[in-house]
């Protein structure tokens, strides 16, 4: 008999790659984990996973038994959230972790809608950004998370996760007062090809977005500066020391002196957002309410582009 928190084990060693980076994210010690996977091992009587010089790799056997983890571990999502809804499960704690702009843009909101809804709901927040926050869903560290599409993100087709898209919205260009486009309508990114940049650190899903764009436009950015808050992104671009993509949602209530805000001609780089929660769990009692509840405060919002 194979046993389910063994196998929940196993699929966060193929998330991790290590042992080491495996337990951490389980809050379990690595000799805790190996353990368990040699008694997986035993189980199965399969060797199911190698170690070498860049980590772990799951053996061909291993990989068969992935396959069928992931549908296990969301059936078991599933009967924990029947088991809830029979049990009336109407009051409780649902962890949701999001990138600051998603925070006060939708879960804000959706915390006070449950407040009057849902009452029994408890939220708690946790700041992340998208490439951190799934993770943290798959560890089963958080329960929603709030992320952004950006490349090597887990698709909407993910067996291990259910996506409920929430919005949409363009990144608009930042220049200084004095540049040479501040006049323009709307900023032709290959007109900034030269430019120093101001924008997120590689690993955030934004700066995938920045130097998507700038890709497409036929260059690559020179980032001279790097910044994960957009506040600090628009004083360096006001103090003129390069110029910015910044997502629109971004750029509410922010002091913009010192800079020239205008539309990228043509197609511009896009920001989607979404909700993720491990497949399976979409339906349970508790984070049924706090995924409405997202997606009513996101339809709320005065948002450019439709989903």
């Amino acid at each position: 008999m194979i046993e389910a928190r063994r196998l929940h084990i196993l699929r966060a060693v193929a998330d991790h790659r290590t042992v080491t980076a495996a337990a951490a994210a389980l809050y379990l010690t690595p000799s805790a984990v190996s353990q368990q996977l040699a008694a997986l091992e035993q189980e199965t009587g399969h060797r199911l996973v190698e170690r070498g010089a860049k980590g772990v790799r799951l053996t061909p056997a291993g990989e068969i038994l992935l396959s069928h983890t992931n549908a296990v571990l969301a059936q078991l999502e599933r009967a924990e959230a029947e088991l809830a809804a029979y049990a009336s499960g109407e009051a409780g704690t649902v962890t949701v972790a999001s990138f600051a702009t998603g925070i006060a843009l939708v879960v804000a909101p959706a915390v006070a809608r449950l407040a009057d809804v849902a009452p029994g709901i408890r939220i708690r927040v946790q700041d992340a950004e998208g490439d951190a926050s799934l993770p943290m869903v798959l560890d089963r560290q958080v329960d929603v998370a709030v992320a952004v599409e950006y490349r090597g993100a887990p698709p909407a087709d993910d067996p291990r996760l259910a996506h409920v898209p929430l919005y949409a919205e363009p990144f608009d260009a930042v220049v200084p007062v004095s540049h040479r486009l501040a006049d323009a309508a709307e900023v032709p990114l290959a007109e900034l090809a030269k430019d120093s940049w101001i924008g997120p650190y590689p690993g955030n899903p934004c700066h995938d977005v920045v130097v998507l764009a700038c890709e497409n436009a036929g260059f690559q950015p020179r980032m001279e500066h790097s910044s994960d808050d957009f506040r600090a992104v628009v004083a360096l671009a006001s103090a003129d020391a390069g110029v910015a993509l910044v997502p629109r949602s971004a750029l509410r209530g922010m002091d913009l002196a010192g800079v020239v805000v205008r539309p990228v001609d043509g197609t511009a780089p896009t920001r989607r957002v979404f909700a993720a929660v491990r497949r399976g769990a979409e339906q349970h009692p508790l984070i049924r309410p706090v995924l409405d509840a997202l997606g009513g405060a996101a339809q709320t919002q005065p948002l450019p582009l439709p989903l």
